[in-house]
């Protein structure tokens, strides 16, 4: 959601979707909170890498006890991250978590920006990173930041001296930050930006250091500090009613879907900054000591600071309205001040304030979450006053579109309504997240507008103007045209307003595999967004291919009702990977898209229009085994996948674990994390122990040591340690090792052709020490590294086997990698090799 209120964002204000869409509410307290923030004109940016890399604790402590406006650059929107919440990945997973960074600038008071750089998994040295990302165009994108939030005072979260040390993104924000720094007022750098920017020279570059950095506490101890800045981020605020770390603790807990809800922490904490650029300020208790930070410090602000530090030194707590005259004054005096930028922010901040001092409440709300481009929407307009100072109505807008012009007194608490029918104009752009409109590199996202560049979403397609009059002064304010609706068991609730194709389609499954040459009968689902839609649908497909249709015709009553249609398609004999893409035909035009909808309690509802296809395998594969139970950790998508080859597979629910309940299965997996997640396996490992020792088999996929719980320190039968390691680069070499096991010859034999075409990585969190017991299958490594054996390790136990890998199947299944499927396929079949020479025997 657009920070239309930005400063207004409290603390106090924010606990679910329903508050961070609806309507903002602010106290007297919260109102003068405010008032503090606009008199301090300083500001300050934040830069990292990732969402979650920031600290919350120094970004909250900056905006609410320093009261500067405080951003966080985040490189990237953490695509290529894991999901401990649900199954979206990639670009699914990087509109999630924007959406929780902003959630937590709801929370922490900052604003939030983006470069278009592609979180493409985990990387081990700057080097490599900004290669992938294209340096010069994200060090552009840095530059923009800096010239556009014009930062005084700029902060890295990682240390640029040290590359190798840590993810190759984090040292590569610092790196680029630090370049950055002296370009950012260079007329010569990345000159096309200065057409809608200015150059800027922040004052000050720190790095948030800690004694981490140094080793160890006692390390730190010993530092020499003259360049260390030390800030108690602990403080407490009266006003707001919490302290700096409890704010902290709920903005970092926005990011449930890597895991970071936490306690809330209380008390002294100290924060320190180690000066890189810029001048030591003489007062190290204060960062913007020597920068002025008041009224004076822009041409013909001295006038407004003497109105509004009167202001807030005699604060109304009782009747804040008797300040709205000189709030007034001092909006037109701010009008005239010729330096756009701190004009055009404090603007928006003043504004903010009065509309909250009168409860000024403005909407504009329609009874359908979505339209089409040349439908006729109705949109519910309201202006309620709920103060007895005099507001005129003047003018309400629908973007340029006039929809009332006469001047209209809103009365103490007497609310203006009206409904009025808006049509779409044709050529309006669909809703989606903009950096997605076009295929991106590995590293970078294409943004054709470049104005676009930064923003943490895609602008709404509507807002409505609402220009009030006020003390003399006539006042523009925007709404984004929204959703409102009310649900039984949460009440009123509100989510973006939407524009949608009249029609999307989509596959059930992102992959089909064929396990042989059998047709397959392909259900697409159309889905209407408008009423009574009719057209066509056909399907394009590669070369080898065959389909039974060319195209079929559909006909579609209601808006949001769907329609399937079946289309059979024939693989080759031979191996193949090709894709197939459903194509709507209707009223002459050609749609390709597919919606996906992105709904969690902690974030607002999200729509994204994707390139419809599936991937469309065909795989000498063989399977030994029927029945796979599956026990889901953090949220994958492998049991589909292995569905797709034939497997019966059951998720499992983990309290209803038992001896007996597991004996039906061939074959156990455990989801991703399951050990890190999944409370409920403390009471359930002694029974996953004894179904392998009684001859079953079971795959347990990577876990995380450092974010499991006491009681599986011994999730294996045998020693098993789990490191940090890893081999990030998909295309590293494998070995087989283990060439006489049958874990790489039944029923599938497995070659180095079979590790081709991976994505983002080998494996992660490796083993790197285990018993005698375990039989290592493979080595890898990433370049320059020494090799690993740990990513897939077998071990019999009892009558059965145990199996522990690393390796990213849950990245390569869904994506339709053969060898990934291949060699899965053998895990399950593990021990059946011996059953199926049995039976020949016999036979």
């Amino acid at each position: 959601m657009r920070h239309l209120l930005g400063l207004l964002s409290c603390v106090l204000l924010i606990s679910s979707t329903v508050l961070s869409q609806a309507p903002k509410t602010s106290s007297p307290a919260d109102i003068y909170h405010s008032i503090e923030k606009l008199n301090f004109l300083g500001t300050a940016l934040y830069i990292a890498a990732h969402p979650d890399d920031e600290n919350t604790r120094l970004i909250s402590y900056l905006s609410n006890n320093v009261k500067a406006r405080t951003g966080y650059l985040s490189l990237t929107r953490g695509d290529g991250g894991q999901n401990l919440i649900g199954t979206e990945l990639r670009e699914l997973l990087g509109v999630l978590r924007t959406q929780e960074l902003l959630a937590a600038r709801r929370v922490d008071g900052g604003e939030q920006l983006f470069t278009r750089a592609n979180d493409f998994g985990y990387s081990k040295h700057p080097k490599e990173t900004l290669e992938i990302w294209n340096k010069e165009a994200i060090l552009g994108d840095v530059v923009r930041a800096i010239r556009k939030f014009k930062p005084d005072i700029i902060i890295n979260r990682f240390d640029h001296r040290t590359p190798g040390s840590t993810h190759g993104h984090h040292t590569s924000s610092a790196m680029l930050s630090v370049e950055a720094f002296d370009l950012a007022n260079d007329t010569n750098a990345y000159p096309e930006q200065l057409s809608a920017t200015n150059p800027w020279q922040p004052k000050r570059l720190f790095f948030n250091t800690s004694w981490w950095f140094y080793g160890s506490e006692e390390n730190f101890k010993k530092a020499d500090k003259t360049n260390l800045l030390q800030m108690d981020v602990g403080v407490y605020y009266p006003m707001l009613g919490k302290s700096n770390n409890e704010i902290a603790s709920l903005a970092s807990s926005q990011h449930l879907c890597q895991g970071f809800g936490r306690l809330t922490t209380r008390g002294s904490e100290n924060e320190y900054i180690e000066l890189l650029k810029g001048d030591l300020p003489n007062d190290k208790s204060n960062i913007f000591d020597g920068i002025d930070t008041s009224w004076s410090r822009v041409k013909g602000g001295k006038e407004v600071g003497d109105i509004l530090y009167k202001v807030e030194n005699d604060f109304n707590f009782k009747d804040p309205t008797v300040h709205l005259p000189e709030l007034a004054k001092a909006y037109g005096l701010i009008q005239k001040i010729s330096d756009t930028h701190w004009k055009n922010r404090k603007t928006q901040e003043l504004v903010a304030i009065m509309t909250a001092i009168m409860g000024l409440h403005l909407e504009a709300t329609t009874k359908t979450p979505s339209s089409t481009p040349g439908e006729t929407v109705s949109i519910d307009l309201e202006a309620l006053n709920r103060s007895a100072f005099k507001v005129i109505l003047k003018s309400v807008n629908i973007n340029e579109e006039k929809v009332s012009t006469t001047p209209i007194p809103l009365h103490n608490n007497n609310a203006y309504k009206n409904g009025v029918n808006f049509n779409i104009p044709t050529k309006t752009s669909f809703t989606s997240p903009y950096w997605l409109l076009e295929k991106g590199d590995l590293g970078i996202y294409k943004v054709k507008d470049k104005e676009l560049i930064g923003l943490p979403e895609t602008p709404r397609a509507f807002t409505v103007n609402f220009t009030i009059e006020l003390a003399g002064e006539t006042i523009p304010i925007s709404r984004p045209v929204r959703y409102k609706y009310a649900r039984p068991d949460k009440g009123e609730l509100y989510q973006p307003f939407e524009i949608l194709p009249q029609a999307t389609a989509k596959f059930k499954d992102k992959v089909l595999i064929f396990a042989d040459a059998a047709p397959k009968r392909i259900p697409v689902t159309i889905k209407a967004h408008k009423d009574s839609i009719k057209g066509s649908i056909a399907l394009t497909f590669g070369a080898g291919w065959q389909i039974d249709k060319s195209q079929q015709e559909f006909f579609i009553a209601k808006k949001d009702d769907e329609q399937t249609v079946y289309f059979t398609l024939t693989p080759p004999a031979t191996e193949n990977e090709s894709f197939i893409t459903p194509i709507l035909k209707l009223n002459g035009q050609e749609i390709k898209k597919e919606l996906v909808t992105i709904a969690y309690d902690h974030i607002p509802t999200q729509t994204v229009l994707l390139p419809s296809e599936a991937k469309v395998v065909r795989l000498n594969i063989e399977k030994a085994g029927e029945n796979i139970g599956y026990i889901m950790g953090a949220g994958d998508e492998v049991p589909t996948s292995l569905a797709q080859i034939g497997y019966n597979v059951q998720l499992i629910d983990p309290a209803s674990i038992t001896a007996e309940s597991l004996s039906k299965y061939d074959a156990v997996v455990m989801g991703i994390r399951a050990y890190n997640v999944v409370d409920e396996l403390e009471f359930k490992q002694r029974f996953i122990l004894e179904y392998v020792k009684n001859g079953g088999t079971v795959i347990v996929q990577y876990n995380t040591a450092s974010r499991w719980r006491d009681q599986f320190e011994k999730i294996a039968p045998y020693e098993l340690t789990i490191s940090r390691d890893r081999v990030t680069n998909e295309n590293s070499e494998v070995k087989i090792i283990a060439t006489n096991h049958s874990l790489v010859n039944f029923p599938n034999k497995i070659t180095t052709d079979d590790f081709n075409g991976w994505v983002q990585e080998r494996g992660l969190y490796f083993p790197n020490e285990w018993s005698p017991e375990f039989t290592p299958i493979l080595e890898m490594s990433d370049q320059g590294e020494k090799s690993t054996k740990g990513s897939l390790l077998i071990a019999p136990y009892g009558k059965g086997n145990y199996i522990y890998t690393g390796l990213s199947f849950f990245r390569e299944l869904p994506v339709g990698v053969p060898g990934a499927y291949k060699l899965f396929s053998n895990l399950l079949s593990v021990g059946k090799d011996k059953v199926v020479s049995k039976e020949k025997i016999k036979g």
